[in-house]
């Protein structure tokens, strides 16, 4: 489903597997966050998705002329969660807006499990 965005000249239509995307790059550039996460419909399990998997582990939905995006990440052991997951929500909505135009309502942050590194 591509997001409108109108202008001026017309209207502007963004794929969301690239709103997905740029959310995505965004989440995995904070510090304390290990990857982005998936759960299994069948088994309830949660996966650690790869790089070129990000857009998997970020929802998106449109209502009205705002955008609220989920984001389902593994946060590293040992860091302050509230800490990082205000970081990653003023980072996935700034990057959003700046890159897009688009009106961020929220940005909500699932951690669904967490990684030691050793």
């Amino acid at each position: 489903m591509p997001l409108k965005i109108q202008n001026n000249y017309g209207t502007i239509a963004v794929d969301s597997e690239i709103v997905a995307r740029i959310a995505g790059l965004a989440a995995m550039e904070c510090y304390g966050i290990v990857g982005m996460a998936t759960r299994s419909l069948k088994d309830g399990i949660v996966h650690l998705l790869q790089m070129e998997n990000l857009t998997r582990g970020v929802e998106l939905s449109m209502e009205g002329d705002v955008l609220n995006i989920d984001v389902h990440v593994i946060a590293e052991y040992g860091t302050n969660i509230t800490a990082i997951c205000e970081t990653l929500m003023s980072s996935v909505k700034y990057r959003v807006e700046d890159t897009l135009g688009l009106n961020v309502a929220s940005v909500n942050v699932f951690v669904e499990g967490l990684k030691v590194h050793v």
